[in-house]
Formats: C-alpha cells, sequence, structure tokens
C-alpha cells in the first residue's frame, strides 16, 4: 500500500491522452486508480489506453468525450460507472489556447468571437458540464468524491496574447471557491492546481509558440529565450509529473482537509 493509499478508487481524468493529463492518467495509475481517460481525439486516446494498460497494468478504458456536450459528457459518466462501478475522482484538465490580441492593427492574430466561444467552451463550460454530471452521480450515491480542476498562474497574473485562456482559468478559481461551499456539505472535495510554466506539451506546439510571440512583437525563438527570463525562483520550467503528484495527493485522503483552494505550481514564479 502506497502512503496516498488510492488503490481501487476510480477517475475520470478530461483531456487525458495528452500533456498534463496524461501525465496525471500515468500517476494516478501508477497508485492503482481506474482510469477513464476521456479525449475528443479518439486516435490519441486509444494509444494513450494502450500504453497506460502495458506500463501501469490495472482496469483502464478511454471515452471518446467532447467536454463541450453535455450529451457526450454524460455518456461518459455512464460508460465509467458501468466500467468501474463507480467514480470517485474527477479531474478537470481538458483545456485549450489560442493566442490572440484584443485589438490588432495589422489584422493578422485579432480575438474573434468564434475564437472567444471556442475557448470559453472548452475551458469554462467544460469544467461546469463534466462538474456537474460527477457532482449529481456522487450526491445521488452518497459516495464522498474529490474533484480537480486545472486552472493555471496566468489566471492570477494575466497573459498577453491569451487574454480569454487567462480569463477561463480565473474562473476556475471562482468556481473551485463556489462548489466548494456547495459540494461540501455533501463530502465531496473540490480543489484545483495552477501550473506554471511547464516542459512542452501540446499547447506549446510551433502554431501556438509562432501566434503568441506574434502577439508579443517577437519571434518564436524570441519567446523560447524569453521562458527562461521570467522570474521563476528555482530557476527551471516545470515538469508534467510535478504537476501530476500534486493532483494524485489532492486526489488522496492526505489532503482531506485541502478544500476549496488552489495549488499554485509554478517554481514561486512572479512577474518581478
Amino acid at each position: 500500500m502506497s502512503w496516498l493509499d488510492l488503490q481501487g478508487k476510480a477517475a475520470i481524468v478530461t483531456g487525458g491522452a495528452s500533456g498534463i493529463g496524461k501525465a496525471v492518467s500515468h500517476a494516478l495509475a501508477q497508485q492503482g486508480v481506474s482510469v477513464a481517460v476521456a479525449d475528443v481525439n479518439e486516435e490519441t486516446g486509444a494509444a494513450m489506453l494502450n500504453e497506460l494498460k502495458q506500463q501501469r497494468g490495472g482496469n483502464h478504458i478511454f471515452a471518446a468525450a467532447d467536454v463541450t456536450s453535455r450529451k457526450s459528457v454524460e455518456d461518459l459518466v455512464r460508460k465509467t460507472v458501468a466500467s468501474f462501478g463507480k467514480i470517485d475522482i474527477l479531474v478537470n484538465n481538458a483545456g485549450i489556447n489560442i493566442p490572440r490580441l484584443l485589438v490588432d492593427p495589422a489584422g493578422k492574430e485579432e480575438l474573434t468571437e468564434a475564437i472567444w466561444d471556442k475557448i470559453v467552451a472548452v475551458n469554462q463550460k467544460g469544467a461546469f458540464l463534466c462538474t456537474q454530471a460527477v457532482g449529481r452521480h456522487l450526491i445521488e450515491t452518497r459516495r464522498s468524491g474529490v474533484i480537480i480542476n486545472m486552472a493555471s498562474e496566468s489566471g492570477l497574473e494575466g497573459s498577453e496574447g491569451q487574454s480569454v485562456y487567462a480569463a477561463t482559468k480565473a474562473a476556475l478559481y471562482s468556481l473551485t471557491r463556489s462548489w466548494a461551499k456547495e459540494l461540501g456539505k455533501h463530502g465531496i472535495r473540490i480543489a484545483g492546481v495552477a501550473p506554471g510554466i511547464l516542459e512542452a506539451t501540446a499547447l506549446r506546439s510551433n502554431e501556438y509558440e509562432r501566434a503568441l510571440a506574434y502577439t508579443r512583437g517577437i519571434t518564436a525563438e524570441q519567446l523560447r529565450a524569453d521562458y527562461k527570463k521570467v522570474s521563476i525562483p528555482l530557476g527551471r520550467a516545470g515538469t508534467l509529473q510535478e504537476v501530476a503528484d500534486v493532483v494524485a495527493f489532492l486526489a488522496s485522503d492526505r489532503a482531506g482537509y485541502v478544500h476549496g483552494t488552489i495549488i499554485n505550481v509554478s517554481g514561486g514564479k512572479s512577474r518581478a
């Protein structure tokens, strides 16, 4: 038995097939948790499920899921319960980021309603739909449970060229606190993690870095160099594993009195 004592638990990890979600899925599976890897990308999800079973063993499933669709989310919950008999943990990790300027005089990378709606739908509405569906299941079955929201330090700091992304992550701070007041009375804990600058993930693709660099008036090469200049007292970017380890801790009873708060995992990053 490990210190976290998560053996036999069942979890849903949205966006669980890549990036932080993949690391979280592996971390939970390593602790003996049965993981429902939920992702909109079926090919990546199937490959992730195969990897998870080969490397971690145990009973896991992949569920194609669009977190912006109520029906898709409810199907995800039903499939997870049918496979594992229960849900103990939800990790609201699914998220997207499309860098854009509020006003771009050149007209190249200006924020549009379509982009606004897309980011808000995945990052904010998705967390709402998943938390509501899982929360309802936990209350109806009179089970305790843990819900973990993936925020970002940009939700507190703001971020040039990423205003909508930062705003959706800021919303998760408020939603986490508010839902904690509502769900806590049912024995359901809710908390969150706010990563800072991390090693490369799907969010840091070449296209993402090109667009973000443009919004800041620099080249992608300069942007990558600037990552190292940001004030991070630990002097390095974080790893996906370091974020996943905090999620695993929050999912366990070792964090039994951690509720309604979001833990910053950013190496002490600041704008100073």
